[in-house]
């Protein structure tokens, strides 16, 4: 049977100038161009609070990490939250029939069955079956699901 080399570590970036990347390297430039532009074309006040400006912007997109992903990420991930909150509110509105009573002849009341308990030895086998990943299979077929109902306890006479 072949080999091959499976490669590792595919989500690090390639770095192409001691420790920057390829992204970092292309908004550095992008920075330059626009830093050189507004050079010429902006009087000194107008440059520095341009250059300011736009330094804060490119260092943070290029090199400020939040909780270890890149900031133009983050900021993508924002963006989409705020277009499309995941929060779900239901809101209620009440029929004006109101609910069915009960008392009512040929009305679909159900009866609140108890539920029903598994035994704890069919749960304690598949929690062991869970906790060494299939390794343990059981002593013998997997007994059968019982369950029990729960009685109400009997009422003591008054003395």
């Amino acid at each position: 049977m072949e080999q091959f080399v499976v490669p590792q570590f595919i989500d690090v970036e390639s770095k192409i100038l001691g420790p920057i990347t390829t992204k970092q390297f292309v908004i550095m430039v992008v920075w330059g161009l626009f830093v050189f532009i507004a050079y010429k074309l902006l009087d000194t006040s107008g440059f520095v609070l341009f250059f300011l400006f736009w330094t804060t912007i490119c260092g943070l997109l290029g090199f400020y990490k939040v909780n270890g992903r890149p900031f133009y990420i983050f900021l993508l991930i924002l963006i989409q939250g705020k277009k499309k909150p995941i929060t779900r509110v239901w809101r209620h509105i009440p029929s004006s029939e109101g609910p069915k009573k009960a008392t009512e002849k040929g009305s679909d009341v159900q009866t609140k069955t108890p539920q029903a308990k598994v035994l704890n030895t069919r749960l304690s086998e598949l929690a062991l079956m869970v906790d060494t990943g299939g390794v343990y299979i059981g002593e013998g077929p997997l007994p059968q699901v019982k369950t029990i109902q729960e009685e109400p306890e009997p009422q003591q006479p008054p003395q």
